[in-house]
C-alpha cells in the first residue's frame, strides 16, 4: 500500500484532471453516497460523506470506516488524506488545454479504467461535465470534492488496477536499477579526467538572428555562436527539447564555439516555454509530436541557408562545406536522428497498439512517439531523405524560396533521446555516420535501458559511442539563467546529482568525440571519472555484451 499511495496521487490527479470541452452543463444531481474499494478481488464499502468528515478531521472516522483505516500504515493514512483534499485541477484553462492533447486523451482513457459507476455509465463524461460544473462556482475541485460530487449512486474505484500500475512503476524502477549494476560488471579501462573550464555566462555572446523561412509567418529565431579557431571543420546545430529554448543549452554552445566548433542554436516556436507558458493559460493545445514537422523543416531551412552563406561566417576559414553535426536533447535529439535520415520503420502503429495497453508510467516518451502515426499524411519529400532542399531568403522584404543542396551530416549528437518503438529492429543502423548516445540512470523521461541501449545496438559506424552517466536525470543537460524563474519546479529525484558537475563532463565526452571525427584514433570504452562522477562509454560490442547481461524476463 505504501507503492500505491505514492503513485495515486499523480495518477488519480490525472484521472480526475479530465478535458473541460464546451458542454452544456447537466442539472445538479445526486451526489455520490458510497464508494467501493475493489481490492483483492473484494469491494469494500466506504461512505463518502463519513470519508469526507475523515479527510478533515482524523477524529472523525467512526464505525466501519475507522475499521478499514487502521488497518493502513500510518504513513499511508496521512497520504490518503493528502489526495483527499488535494487540488485535482487549478486552472480550467490548463487543464482542458493540457489533456485536449493527444497524449493527455490517452493518460485519461487508461487512467479512468480505475473508476466505474455501474453499467452503462460512462465515467468519462461524468468526470468532465461534473468537474465544468463545480468550476463554475469554486476556483479549484479537490478528489473528495470531485468523488462526492458525481451524480451516481455509487462508484467503484479499482485498487487492483491502481496497485498494478504500482508494481510496473515498481519492475521498472529496478530493472533500470539492476540494469545499472550489470553495466558495473563490464571490464572497462579506467579513465580520470580533469573537468573542462566552462565558459562564465557572460563571458561569449551569441549573434541572434531571424531567418525568414517559408513554413512559418514569422521569422525563425536562431541563435549564432562563432567560433576564433582558424582550423577548418564542421559546425554544429543544437536543438532543444519539448519546451525547451536555446538559452538552456547556450552554456554547451558557448564552450563548443570557445573550443573551436561553430555552433547554430536553434528556437523552435510553437514547441518551446513559451508554447508551455500559452497552455498554461488556456491559449493552446499543449505542444507534443505534432511539432515535429515545423522543427524538421526548422533545420532543413537552416542546413540550406547556411549552404547560401545567409548566416555569414561562423568562423575564420570556415565556409560550411566541410559537413555540420546534428545535436539535440530529448524531442531535440530526436530531430537530429530523423533529418540525419532515420525514417521511422513500418508498422510503428501496431507497435504502438500493443505499447498502449499499459500506461507507460516510466516512459512517458512512448506517448509522443505514438502520437507520430495519428499526424496527418507528410509531403513528398521525406526527412532527412533527400540531398536538396528549399530556403528562404529575404530580398526587399520579400520571402521566396530557393532550391538548395543541404551540407552533408558527418555525425549526430544526441542527449537523452528516444526511438524504441521507432526503430526496434535496425535501430542506428541506416546512418552510415557516427553518432554519440548520451543517457543517465535517473532518466524517468526516456530511460536508457529502454529507449537508448536498444536503438543503440546495431550502430553501423565503429566511432559511435553509447554514454551512461550515473545519477544523471533527463534534466542533467539544461541550464537556466539565474534570474529567470524556472517553468517547473522539479524535484531532487528528477534533477540528479549537481547538474554542473554532469555538463562538465558531457562538455568533455562531446569534445572528445567531435575531435576523434576527424583523427585515426577513436573514443575508447571506458569507465570515466570525473568530480566524483562516473560515466561508462561503450561501444557496440560492449553495449551488446551489456544487453546479453541484463534481466530481460
Amino acid at each position: 500500500m505504501a507503492l500505491a499511495r505514492l503513485l495515486a496521487r499523480p495518477l488519480i490527479s490525472l484521472l480526475f484532471a479530465g478535458l473541460l470541452p464546451l458542454l452544456s452543463p447537466p442539472p445538479p444531481a445526486a451526489a455520490a453516497q458510497q464508494l467501493r474499494l475493489q481490492l483483492d478481488g473484494l469491494q469494500l464499502p466506504i461512505d463518502l460523506l463519513e470519508l469526507e468528515a475523515w479527510s478533515r478531521n482524523p477524529a472523525a472516522a467512526q464505525g466501519e470506516l475507522a475499521i478499514w483505516l487502521n488497518l493502513l500504515e500510518p504513513s499511508s493514512r496521512l497520504g490518503l488524506r493528502r489526495l483527499l483534499n488535494a487540488p485535482v485541477i487549478r486552472d480550467r484553462s490548463f487543464g482542458s488545454q493540457l489533456l485536449g492533447s493527444w497524449s493527455g486523451d490517452q493518460m485519461l482513457k487508461q487512467l479512468a479504467e480505475l473508476l466505474a459507476c455501474g453499467a452503462g455509465c460512462s465515467t468519462d463524461r461524468l468526470v468532465l461535465v461534473t468537474l465544468q460544473r463545480l468550476l463554475q462556482s469554486q476556483a479549484s475541485v479537490s478528489t473528495i470534492e470531485l468523488l462526492r460530487a458525481l451524480p451516481v449512486e455509487r462508484l467503484i474505484l479499482d485498487l487492483d488496477d491502481l496497485l498494478a500500475l504500482a508494481s510496473q512503476w515498481q519492475q521498472q524502477l529496478q530493472a533500470q536499477r539492476q540494469g545499472f549494476q550489470r553495466l558495473q560488471s563490464l571490464a572497462l579501462p579506467l579513465r580520470q579526467y580533469r573537468p573542462p573550464l566552462l565558459p562564465a555566462d557572460a563571458a561569449l555572446l551569441p549573434r541572434r538572428l531571424q531567418l525568414p523561412v517559408a513554413h512559418r509567418q514569422a521569422p525563425l529565431p536562431l541563435e549564432l555562436w562563432p567560433s576564433s579557431n582558424p582550423l577548418v571543420g564542421p559546425w554544429l546545430l543544437l536543438m532543444p527539447g519539448l519546451g525547451g529554448d536555446p538559452e538552456q543549452l547556450n552554456w554547451l554552445a558557448a564552450a563548443l564555439a570557445e573550443q573551436g566548433w561553430p555552433v547554430v542554436l536553434l528556437e523552435h516556436p510553437g514547441s518551446d516555454s513559451a508554447a508551455i507558458q500559452d497552455s498554461f493559460a488556456g491559449k493552446r493545445p499543449f505542444p507534443g509530436a505534432e511539432s515535429l514537422r515545423d522543427r524538421l523543416a526548422d533545420v532543413e531551412a537552416v542546413l540550406a541557408a547556411q549552404r547560401q552563406g545567409a548566416l555569414g561566417e561562423l568562423g575564420p576559414g570556415r565556409a560550411g562545406s566541410q559537413g555540420v553535426v546534428l545535436m539535440g536533447h530529448s524531442l531535440g535529439g530526436l530531430v537530429a536522428l530523423l533529418a540525419a535520415g532515420m525514417p521511422p520503420e513500418p508498422g510503428l502503429a501496431s507497435r504502438c497498439a500493443r505499447a498502449l495497453n499499459h500506461l507507460p508510467v516510466i516512459n512517458v516518451s512512448r506517448l509522443l512517439q505514438c502520437q507520430i502515426p495519428q499526424l496527418p499524411a507528410p509531403g513528398a519529400t521525406a526527412p532527412g531523405a533527400a540531398t536538396a532542399t528549399t530556403t528562404t531568403t529575404a530580398t526587399a522584404g520579400q520571402v521566396a524560396a530557393v532550391p538548395l543542396a543541404r551540407p552533408p551530416v558527418i555525425a549526430v549528437v544526441v542527449y537523452n533521446s528516444f526511438g524504441s518503438l521507432l526503430w526496434p529492429a535496425a535501430g542506428l543502423a541506416p546512418l552510415k555516420v557516427p553518432v554519440l548516445m548520451v543517457g543517465g540512470s535517473l532518466d524517468l523521461i526516456t530511460p536508457p535501458i529502454i529507449e537508448q541501449l536498444p536503438v543503440f545496438l546495431h550502430s553501423g559506424h565503429l566511432r559511435s559511442r553509447l554514454v551512461l552517466v550515473q545519477g544523471a536525470s533527463h534534466f542533467s543537460p539544461v541550464r537556466l539563467a539565474r534570474d529567470r524563474k524556472a517553468l517547473f519546479r522539479l524535484g531532487d529525484q528528477l534533477v540528479g546529482i549537481d547538474p554542473l558537475k554532469v555538463q562538465s563532463l558531457l562538455l568533455n565526452v562531446t569534445s572528445e568525440f567531435l575531435v576523434s571525427l576527424a583523427q585515426p584514433l577513436l573514443l575508447s570504452p571506458q569507465l570515466r571519472q570525473q568530480q566524483g562522477i562516473n560515466a561508462y562509454v561503450l561501444d557496440r560490442q560492449q553495449a551488446q555484451l551489456w544487453w546479453r547481461r541484463l534481466d530481460r524476463r
